[in-house]
This record gives structure tokens, sequence and C-alpha cells, in this order.
């Protein structure tokens, strides 16, 4: 559907480099990583608002790159809506019909279809100043999406929702995608956004797309310490591969070996996900091959979860609920005993 070979974009302060991506025919392809990193560049390039250093943009086999944003047949929704203060929600949303001279019969249907495809018949008449967050979003998507594109894209569109409306819209935006089946690009810096809402991710950082895979291999399988750190593994250690005569595989970190389960020889770093790693106050009797015990250095709280870093040395971290907190009684300087198994050790 859309393909993105070694794409450049010089904007002087600031470059994107060599951008290779590929999203399929329907599929929600969610763009993250930090501030700065070129996500908002790589989306607008593809929308044409961005003169190409070089590279290729393809879409259905038609190459984009020197077409002008308007013959794309693609649509953007900002985190600040960009809605026209001075029309009313209809006008809002059939805008870009009307710039496209539009029948008006085409018009109308358009507009009814995305009324009850967003449930906001009761707000046609209204501005856009007396809209909430979330109904604002909802105008804007049906803005973006009555012109019927063959591309949505959307920049940060929860970042400036409170945390209700953000999974409201959320939720709204998926069932939308699934709906229409429309090719969707997302931009966030939420790594939970993107767990939740994404067919792949894509990892962008300086500029350079560091790893793309499904949730489950950006979340689990990092590729590198950058991604590994953005995907909140927390846990993440320098060192080296041996293998045993007996046939295992050890990762040696400062004074702690490993056992992993993941042979590869090359591999110079190992992380460990917080949720994996099990703290009692009792060594556990379990197929884990990986147990020590060390004493409590630091509790972060996170309100229903906590974050608990043992030293061993070195330090490690354990997700653990606040009842589990509560009923082992955790405290700084507590010995406890650390458990995870040689599966959850992912070396790269």
């Amino acid at each position: 559907m859309i393909s993105i070979r070694d794409l450049s974009v010089d904007l002087g302060d600031f470059t994107l480099k060599n951008a290779n991506l590929d999203v399929v025919d329907g599929e929600y392809m969610v763009i993250l990583g930090p501030t700065g990193a070129g996500k908002t560049v790589l989306l607008e390039s593809i929308a044409g608002l961005y003169p190409i250093k070089h590279g290729q943009i393809w879409l259905r086999g038609k190459e984009l790159t020197k077409l002008e944003p308007d013959k794309r047949r693609i649509s953007i929704v900002y985190q600040d809506q960009a809605l026209f203060p001075h029309l009313t929600v209809k006008e809002n949303i059939i805008f870009g019909l009307k710039v496209k001279k539009a029948a008006r019969c085409e018009i109308e249907k358009a507009l009814e279809q995305m009324v009850n495809l967003l449930g906001i018949h009761s707000i046609l008449h209204r501005c856009p100043a007396t809209l909430s967050g979330g109904e604002r979003q909802k105008v804007a998507l049906a803005r973006a999406l009555c012109v019927q594109p063959d591309v949505l894209l959307l920049d940060e569109p929860l970042s400036a929702l409170d945390p209700l409306t953000c999974e409201d819209v959320q939720n709204e935006l998926h069932r939308l995608q699934r709906s229409l089946h429309i090719t969707t690009l997302h931009v966030t810096h939420d790594f939970e956004e993107a767990i939740a809402i994404g067919d792949r991710i894509a990892v962008i950082g300086d500029g350079e797309v560091k790893q793309v895979g499904t949730p489950e291999e950006i979340f689990r399988q990092p590729n590198s310490e950058f991604v590994a750190r953005f995907a909140m593994s927390r846990n993440i250690y320098p060192g080296v591969i041996e293998n045993t005569d007996s046939g295992d595989c050890l990762f040696k970190t400062g004074k702690a070996t490993f056992f992993v389960a993941n042979k590869n020889n090359g591999a110079t770093r190992a992380t460990i996900r917080p949720e994996n790693v099990l703290i009692s106050l009792e060594p556990l009797y379990s197929s884990a091959r990986n147990n020590f015990v060390g004493k409590i250095s630091r509790i972060i709280d996170k309100g229903s979860t906590l974050y608990i870093a043992v030293d061993l040395p070195p330090e490690i971290s354990a997700l653990i609920t606040r009842n589990s907190f509560s009923e082992m009684g955790l405290t700084v300087g507590m010995q406890v005993c650390v458990t995870f198994k040689a599966s959850s050790v992912h070396v790269f």
C-alpha cells in the first residue's frame, strides 16, 4: 500500500535519514518515538508538506514523491484539530468536499455517513469553541474522512485529551479504522497507546527508523538499547554470551550471570522486562533458573503498581501490584528473593 524507500528530508536543524517503511493496505501503523525523533516530519513528508532531499514515497504502485499534497488522496489530523472556528461542525466536516466542488448530493451522502459513523448529529449546528476535546477530535476525524482518502494520517491525536476521553477516542479510532478499512499512520510518543492500538509499530529515534514490528515484537524483542529503553524495559545490561559444555547459555554482566534461552553468540546486551521479575520474601521453588538474593534499593510508586529496584548487583527492577506490595510489607533496605525464567532474558 505505502512504500517509503531511503527517504531523507533536510530541515536544516533536523534531518530525517534514509527512512524505509512498508504499510500494508488497511493496516493501523503506529509511528512511535520521543519528542524530536522525526515522527511528524515523516508524517508530513508522506502528506507532501516537505521537499524531499532524496528517496521515494509510493502509494498503491504510484510514486507520490513530487506530487502536490492535494492530489495525494491523503488526509491528516493534528493534535490541535485545526478546526475553523468561524464555521459550524457541519461546515467544518464538508469543507474539503466544497473545496473540491463536489455535487450537493455527494456532500449530503458523505455528511450523513460521517454523522452516523461518529454519532455527532446533535452537535452539527455548534461551533468548535463550544465542544469538548473528544467532540472536537471526532469532528476533525469526520472532516478528514469525509473526502474518502486512501490514507489517514494522525499526528498525536490523543495527547491533548484527559485520560478518560483519551481512552474513549482511542476506542473510537480503532472502531473507525476497522469499519472503514482505511490505511492509517498514527504518531505518538506514548508506548502504552501504541501497544493498545497498533497492528504494527515503527520506532523512530534521531531521525532514523530503529525497528518495525508487531507490538509483541517491539515489547518483548527490542533490537537495540534505544528501543528497549523506550519500551520501558528498565532492566538493560551490557555483557557477553557464553556457552557451557553442558549446553547452557549464559549472559555475564558485572558480578551476575543469567541463564538465557536465546543462544545469540553476538549479543552484547540483555534486557528483562520488570513484569517478568518475581519478588518474594522466601526462595521460590519453580522451573525458573535465575534466582538471586538482594536488598531493595528503591521503590517507585506508580499508583496501582510499583517498581521495586533490587540491588543484586546489578540493580534489577520488578513490577508488582499494590496488593502484593502491601502484603509483603516491602521497604527500602529489606532483603528479598528475585526470580525470573531464562526465557525472560532477551539478548541482542
